[in-house]
């Protein structure tokens, strides 16, 4: 494989005393501190869930509306909306607190 133009160890051989100093976490290709963060903040799965059951919501309220089904076309509508908004607060509300908790701001560039 070719090594790109960012590639830290490119012209480098390991018994080189020239080998630049890895540091962990590499910051340089990676903007959370590990692989998976977003998947082991447990908080994060409420509204995952929610804006998926929001997506089926959205395709049975499709469905119901193309077979004629009025009356739960919009109840269908409505539930979808609920389920979808409520999902994505709780991840920004989430996301929110883990910035505040690193000393962030919401619209500062850096990983969850």
């Amino acid at each position: 494989m070719v090594a790109g133009p960012d590639d830290s160890t490119r012209g480098f051989h390991r018994d080189s005393p020239h080998v630049p100093e890895h540091h962990f976490p590499d910051d340089t290709r990676t903007t959370r501190a590990h692989a998976g963060e977003a998947m082991e903040d447990v908080r994060n799965w409420p509204g995952i869930v929610l804006c998926a059951i929001g997506l089926v919501a959205v395709a049975l309220t499709l469905t119901a509306a193309g077979y004629g089904y009025e009356g739960w076309a919009i109840v269908g509508a409505i539930a979808a909306v609920v389920l979808l908004l409520g999902g994505v607060g709780i991840i920004v509300l989430e996301h929110r607190r883990v910035k505040a908790a690193r000393g962030h701001k919401l619209t500062d560039q850096q990983g969850h």
